[in-house]
């Protein structure tokens, strides 16, 4: 008990009590649950936290074989090209061309099947020459594949009016071809084998007077896309 301040001095003084909480007894009971739900708040933190270090590195895993497995397609390069006819003043029944190409596989762990394969030359997007590839190969990764061919006697299909208009070409210096390169092909995947797809290579190339590939188009790589 405190005295509490009089303003008379003749006035008894008066106590009152100062409030002390009780402090309050738990059971053992109440610790033990106390103890259990703190247990399992941190075991449920603890596998929460092992569970999202899994999934990380799970996912990781997978965005690293993702970019090793991705299949790339083909990358196609043109080296040779060359109509020497237009040269020796020969009509286009005589005409032959001369092609020489690469396709290189730049996976790191996928080959490479082409089952089939047409190669096309055109001149002002029409057709004057096609062959049929009928030997199918199969590309390790890391490989490279040369595709030589010649179109000749009813292979070329040059008419008159085209022959004399490559001649007008010839005359100012270039005559513009195009070889087209259609595929048909699998990516293999270890064991796994891939469904068909075919893929599309465009190459421009350019010949001079003397009927043979030009500079600037030699090892010139080919557009390339799947359909």
């Amino acid at each position: 008990m405190y005295p509490v301040q009089m303003d008379n001095a003749h006035e008894l003084p008066v106590y009152e009590d100062q409030y002390h909480p009780l402090r309050r007894h738990h059971s053992a009971k109440y610790y033990a649950h106390y103890i259990k739900e703190s247990l399992t708040t941190r075991l449920s933190k603890l596998v929460c936290t092992i569970f999202l270090t899994l999934l990380a590195i799970v996912g990781i895993i997978a965005f690293i074989l993702w970019l090793g497995l991705r299949p790339h397609r083909p990358r196609i390069f043109i080296h040779d090209f060359s109509i020497p006819a237009i040269s020796q003043g020969i009509g286009p029944e005589s005409a032959q061309i001369n092609f020489n190409v690469t396709v290189r596989n730049s996976n790191q762990a996928i080959g490479i099947f082409c089952d089939a394969m047409q190669v096309t030359a055109t001149y002002q997007e029409q057709s004057i020459g096609n062959s049929q590839l009928l030997t199918p190969f199969y590309q390790l990764p890391k490989n490279t594949t040369v595709l030589a061919g010649t179109f000749s006697g009813p292979m070329v299909t040059v008419t008159g009016t085209q022959w004399q208009q490559m001649l007008d070409d010839r005359s100012r210096g270039t005559v513009v071809f195009r070889l087209e390169l259609t595929a048909r092909i699998r990516f293999k995947i270890w064991s796994w084998k891939t469904k068909h797809h075919r893929m599309h290579a465009n190459c421009p190339v350019g010949v001079g007077q003397d009927g043979v590939i030009l500079s600037g188009y030699i090892d010139k790589r080919c557009p390339e896309y799947f359909s």
